[in-house]
């Protein structure tokens, strides 16, 4: 995942996913669910841009699906952590923008 810093935004993810530290290399910094599994990359870009989405000027680049329990709950942790809520959204998913502005949601089954 591009993004102009990879410790942040990979520590956020670690809070929002439970995940643990994997690798970090400085500008290359991996996540997974064991020390041994790495499971998402996060790089340093030296040009980013984040995405503009819903507007599709500036694509989302990448997306996760994070499944919950309780929207009001979850939701309550990612804001707490930087997230921030988008448009959209429907009575299974709501939408949010990382720390760095690639787009992802909560979702229930």
């Amino acid at each position: 995942m591009d993004c102009p810093n990879p410790q942040a935004l990979s520590a956020f993810y670690r809070e929002v996913l439970g995940m643990v530290e994997v690798q970090d290399d400085g500008d290359w910094v991996v996540i997974g669910d064991a020390p041994d599994r790495p499971g998402i990359a996060f790089q340093q870009a030296e040009v980013y841009t984040p995405s503009t989405w819903p507007d599709p000027s500036i694509p989302q680049q990448m997306h996760l699906d994070i499944r919950v329990d309780d929207f009001d709950t979850a939701e309550a942790a990612v804001l707490k952590l930087g997230a921030r809520r988008l448009e959209g959204g429907g009575e299974t998913f709501r939408v949010y923008a990382d720390p760095a502005g690639h787009p992802f949601c909560l979702v229930t089954m």
